[in-house]
């Protein structure tokens, strides 16, 4: 069976996507296995020697093309995406090799399986995606979301080590939110986001306030941005002065620092984040596999 055109990247690489072909796309005009070759230009190896061919699955190559079609909009969060038969009719390869690359979309939660109903584009509006992100759990009862105070919103040119981690130049506009988070009405994690400016236009305290669902579903429906993957370090702290008011503890508690990157398609960094966390009755959970 002809696959489709080799040479697509990875979804998580950092390298500019190509546009995601329409329904019409043209395979390969040669049949390949199910790892094909990539043929396009690389740059020579030391002392002339050719060098090393790349090698990328059929299924990747598949997840690749669907993953571009998500991040041009062809499919809306919220949204079914074609069947498996009807991607493999439009891909020209096997409904089995459009199932391995929809099993790992489903993985890096890209797409969301609904059982008898199809496959659909993952949104930060569903449920289970409210906590996704957030790693803080109750020592006793069921994960919820905080409720949120915000205490800063405004604009400022960013910072040197905020420009590094969000891939901007120093002195870029970006947006600064700092916010308290509540669970029962116990202050429990102190936050400070920075954005890229050009990317969050418009986004102002009010709008925060008066929205009512999850941050990054405001960010997914109002400003076209989703959070894809994060990438976080976290340590211990005593809390400072400052922190220890607005937690309602003393000076020098012990504290959970996280500092996140949060990744859009293509790997673009779009959110710092840096939170203190209060651990008294809550845990760090992550779930490893």
């Amino acid at each position: 069976m002809n696959p489709v055109t080799p040479n697509q990247p990875s979804p998580g690489s950092s390298a500019n996507a190509p546009a995601a072909p329409g329904a019409g796309a043209t395979p390969a005009t040669s049949a390949t296995s199910a790892t094909s070759v990539h043929s396009g230009p690389a740059a020579s190896a030391p002392g002339g020697a050719a060098p090393a061919p790349t090698f990328s699955p059929l299924y990747q190559q598949i997840k690749a093309l669907i993953t571009q079609s998500l991040q041009s909009g062809e499919w809306k969060p919220g949204e079914m995406i074609p069947s498996e038969v009807e991607l493999a009719n439009r891909y020209k390869v096997s409904q089995g090799t459009v199932r391995k690359a929809i099993d790992e979309l489903a993985a890096d939660n890209l797409v969301m399986r609904r059982q008898g109903k199809g496959t659909f584009v993952s949104t930060h509006h569903e449920a289970r995606a409210h906590i996704r992100f957030l790693r803080l759990r109750p020592d006793e009862g069921q994960p919820h979301y905080p409720e949120s105070r915000f205490l800063e919103v405004k604009r400022l040119r960013a910072p040197a080590d905020v420009a590094r981690l969000l891939d901007m130049k120093s002195g870029d506009a970006t947006v600064y939110i700092k916010r308290m988070q509540s669970f029962d009405g116990v202050p429990t994690i102190v936050e400070e986001l920075w954005l890229p400016g050009l990317l969050f236009k418009g986004l102002t305290a009010e709008r925060l306030s008066e929205y009512k669902g999850p941050m990054y579903g405001l960010f997914e429906s109002e400003f076209g941005t989703r959070m894809i993957r994060a990438e976080e370090k976290v340590r211990a702290v005593l809390a400072s002065a400052e922190d220890a008011a607005l937690l309602h503890v003393t000076d020098g508690t012990p504290l959970l620092s996280a500092e996140r990157v949060s990744f859009t398609y293509g790997d673009k960094p779009v959110e710092l984040r840096r939170g203190l966390y209060l651990t008294s009755r809550h845990h760090y959970q992550n779930d490893l596999n």
